[in-house]
């Protein structure tokens, strides 16, 4: 894949003052950015950087929904790069709603209220489970010059796309956040059905 690396400045936030580093891919022009603190690259002989790949969620991180924990994820992650002091987000645009966009998405939940699990909602509007892909970011990963990580998720997809794409995945940290009456039914689809590997009603 073709990416290319445009720009790097700071980013102060509630939970302490990042870099981000603009990219833009060069087939699609799709922009993405990755959040960083302290030295990504680092030393010989450094542990790997923590690392989360989130996916972008209008919804949730704009608008505030409930019926996800995109929001609560992202500022899980921020707050724990912040207490590690060295790792990055990697935020990626285009997606939403696990690939398939904002407005299908959105079709989706329209398919949830009438009952359908986040699954069924796909299938039901002959969508795929989940669209993304991880290639970009494990070209951006590699261009601030990170090969082996420590990834903070919970999804198993994402440890074997990275791999996938040259990208040493040596620890797994969860990202666990709160459920809720309006996401619990789709944290439970995620454990029990897309093979996430965290239990957040223990």
């Amino acid at each position: 894949m073709n990416i290319e690396h445009i720009v790097s400045t700071r980013l102060p936030t509630p939970y302490g003052e990042f870099t981000i580093h603009g990219f833009r891919e060069g087939d699609s022009g799709q922009e993405h950015v990755v959040l960083s603190i302290g030295d990504l690259a680092g030393k010989p002989g450094d542990e790997p950087p923590l690392v989360r790949v989130h996916s972008e969620c209008m919804t949730g991180e704009v608008f505030g929904s409930l019926r996800c924990d995109c929001r609560p994820q992202l500022e899980s992650a921020m707050k724990r790069l912040a207490e590690v002091g060295r790792g990055a987000i990697v935020y990626m645009r285009g997606h939403e709603g696990r690939g398939i966009g904002l407005v299908q998405k959105l079709r989706a939940y329209a398919e949830q209220d009438a009952g359908a699990d986040t699954i069924q909602a796909n299938a039901v509007l002959g969508l795929p489970i989940d669209a993304r892909r991880y290639d970009a970011a494990a070209c951006m990963l590699r261009a601030l010059g990170v090969n082996r990580i420590r990834l903070l998720t919970n999804n198993p997809l994402k440890m074997a796309a990275l791999a996938e794409f040259g990208i040493e995945v040596v620890e797994r940290e969860a990202s666990l956040t709160a459920p809720g009456p309006e996401n619990e039914k789709y944290l439970r689809t995620k454990r029990d059905q897309m093979g996430h590997l965290a239990d957040w009603f223990d």
